[in-house]
């Protein structure tokens, strides 16, 4: 059966996007060469995002929304050829939906490191084979520099809204501090304005879980037939058990064995055979260089770096601004959610109630849209 040290035999050895596969609904825009904060150089980079809506004359009416971990651009829309999952946020942009496609121009990109069509580890380099070790470590700050770049690209000067869940949520802090005049509306779900020192040990967990599996080879296994599958697989079964709420977990599976699996004999409880589920489904659709890179973005993160310290920089966001924590997150815990409202000019706090831990957001859609419609309503913004 699959586990985390046996994904399964068909799993690819990378599962993002590659040249060469359906587009889908991907668009991709050629930036050049990317001056990182670290001082190295990333050349030919590469951005893949979506839209949805029509940007109207004045360009007054973009929002760009930014994605977590493993997420990708396709925020709307059914999974089809190249692309393996639907919409992860279906219910909140859309037609008629909080964020109203025939009202705004929603843009989203990949985050720059990522694998499903932006520049990463599994991109070819200059040279012509992958960047695997080659890759660059990259910044909070370099992936904004990616996605403003972008934004110039599409002509857009400001956003009407700004929205970040998670990863994306520091993202979406770092647009409104280091570029306030481009971010007219911010929304910040489920995220922080720099990684905690608890939030850098789950981090350090799952990269020694890629790391320490021996076909990771350093980062250069994509011309290999051996994949660092097994590695993967744990790295993600140790995030999803930071973003699912003890209470939940209890709830769903108690002590409850898998199937006729018994314990005493080297049998699964339920809960592991639900980890062991998203492990394999992550190996699937994902790049393990895709995973490390992030995650390193994740450790370096840190609004305040020098700007003085995270209240300093928090001053300095002009944008009306929403925060967003759930009630049950053990990853991004309410209190730092609350204290960087705290620390944000006229910012609105709110907290949704969920026993799904952090992945609320990904499910408490009606919480969310009540939420967001009060904000959006009470500050008008096209």
């Amino acid at each position: 059966m699959p586990t985390a040290a046996n994904p399964g035999p068909s799993a690819p050895v990378s599962g993002g996007w590659n040249e060469g596969d359906p587009v889908a609904e991907r668009l991709f825009a050629d930036l050049g060469t990317l001056e990182l904060e670290n001082g190295k150089t990333l050349p030919g980079t590469k951005l893949a995002y979506e839209t949805w809506g029509e940007l109207n004359a004045e360009k007054s009416n973009a929002v760009l929304i930014l994605h977590a971990l493993t997420a990708d651009a396709h925020v709307v829309g059914e999974a089809t050829e190249g692309q393996a999952t639907g919409g992860w946020w279906n219910e909140i942009v859309g037609p008629g939906k909080v964020i109203d496609t025939e009202k705004f121009f929603v843009l989203a990109p990949n985050v720059l490191g990522g694998c499903q069509g932006s520049t990463g580890p599994s991109s070819l380099a200059p040279d012509g084979a992958p960047w695997g070790s080659r890759f660059p470590v990259i910044s909070t700050r370099d992936q904004v520099a990616a996605e403003a770049l972008l934004a110039d690209q599409l002509g857009i000067e400001s956003f009407s809204l700004v929205v970040g869940a998670s990863l994306g949520g520091h993202r979406a802090i770092e647009w409104a501090v280091d570029m306030p005049e481009r971010v007219c509306r911010l929304i910040v779900v489920a995220s922080g304005a720099h990684t905690t020192a608890e939030q850098a040990a789950w981090a350090h967990t799952q990269l020694r879980a890629i790391e320490l599996d021996p076909a990771w080879q350093g980062g250069d296994y994509y011309t290999s037939p051996d994949k660092p599958s097994s590695g993967l697989a744990l790295a993600r079964q140790i995030a999803h058990t930071t973003y699912r709420s003890p209470e939940e977990l209890d709830t769903r599976f108690g002590r409850r064995p898998q199937g006729d699996e018994d314990p005493l004999h080297g049998g699964r409880l339920a809960v592991e055979s639900y980890l062991d589920y998203h492990g394999t489904k992550i190996v699937n659709r994902f790049d393990a260089g895709s995973y490390v890179a992030l995650t390193r973005s994740m450790l370096s993160h840190d609004a305040g770096r020098e700007r003085g310290g995270i209240p300093e920089a928090l001053a300095r966001i002009t944008a009306a601004t929403l925060v967003v924590a759930v009630d049950s997150d053990r990853l991004f815990f309410p209190e730092q959610l609350r204290k960087i409202a705290e620390q944000i000019p006229g910012a609105i706090y709110r907290q949704i109630h969920s026993d799904y831990g952090h992945d609320g957001f990904l499910l408490e859609y009606s919480q969310l849209t009540a939420m967001f419609d009060e904000f959006l309503g009470d500050t008008v913004q096209l």
